[in-house]
């Protein structure tokens, strides 16, 4: 799922091999029950969300020059073959969720909510979460919420809808794709009214499973974000956790959930981004999983 080569303006190729790395070091892969027996994608999966010929040119080589302009990264054969990873992982988290609900599912991954049917865009080679609802409806008939709280708005399903038949069925447009676009308290009073919007969707059977992005982006002290401060970020983590929570009880029964990283860009101390998503994860473990995990923040 990681490819560390080339000179890119993002670390985000790098991001799922330095999350799980950045657990260990920290002792705390001794929380996760780890899964790698998940085959990647081929070409047909992504024909699901995008253009025959984007699929099979970006993984030709021939999009090789354009790539590299969209995305800020640099194209290579091996980068190419990570995304098939990425994005397998992402549906299998969700699957696994919904086959096993009593679990929360975590995919280390990003690069999905910027690209579009024609191209990638921003970082984001294929519309993962479009091609994971999708395999999910397609296999269940369930409807999944996106809780995208990356710092940029997430596109990629509302430019998809077009071009994927009953992708309003998978992902119910009216509450699919949640995504906050203000600052601070009027940040966190938004997400409120949202998660408040969210659970009728739930009670009434229209939203069947979860999948929480919280980027680190939405940080003040990130390159390319600016929204929250330290303690605002987390209060979002327990606010989403506690919803769930809260939720779980009201209808005596589990919330499908699964987790990704999303956004998170510091060039001068990457650590700082994979701690507030080591963050997430503990406040996931500790209001949803009963532990009383201890973890100091490493921001600089």
């Amino acid at each position: 799922m990681s490819y560390s080569g080339g000179d890119n303006m993002s670390l985000s190729p790098e991001k799922p091999g330095r999350m799980m790395d950045f657990l260990a070091k920290n002792n705390l892969m001794e929380h996760f029950s780890v899964t790698e027996n998940f085959m990647p994608f081929d070409n047909e999966d992504f024909y699901i969300a995008h253009h025959k010929d984007y699929v099979d040119s970006f993984f030709s080589g021939e999009l090789a020059r354009r790539y590299k302009t969209i995305l800020g990264l640099n194209w290579s054969r091996e980068f190419a073959e990570t995304t098939r990873y990425t994005n397998a992982s992402l549906y299998h988290a969700i699957l696994h969720s919904v086959e096993n609900p009593e679990t929360v599912c975590f995919s280390p991954s990003s690069g999905f909510h910027h690209a579009t049917p024609r191209k990638g865009a921003l970082f984001c080679s294929f519309s993962g979460q479009v091609i994971a609802s999708m395999k999910i409806y397609d296999k269940f008939g369930l409807s999944g919420c996106y809780i995208d709280l990356d710092g940029h708005y997430g596109n990629s399903i509302d430019n998809s809808y077009a071009f994927v038949d009953d992708l309003e069925k998978a992902i119910p447009p009216e509450i699919g794709n949640i995504n906050i676009a203000s600052s601070h308290q009027d940040y966190l009073d938004e997400l409120e009214r949202r998660l408040e919007a969210l659970e009728k969707f739930i009670v009434d059977d229209k939203i069947h499973y979860l999948v929480f992005c919280h980027g680190a982006d939405s940080h003040e002290r990130d390159d390319l974000g600016s929204q929250l401060t330290t303690e605002e970020w987390i209060k979002c983590s327990e606010m989403m956790y506690g919803f769930v929570f809260e939720l779980q009880k009201k209808l005596k029964r589990q919330i499908p959930l699964s987790l990704a990283l999303f956004g998170g860009y510091r060039k001068d101390d990457f650590d700082s981004v994979l701690s507030l998503h080591a963050a997430d994860l503990l406040q996931c473990l500790n209001i949803l999983c009963g532990q009383k995990i201890k973890y100091k923040l490493q921001i600089n």
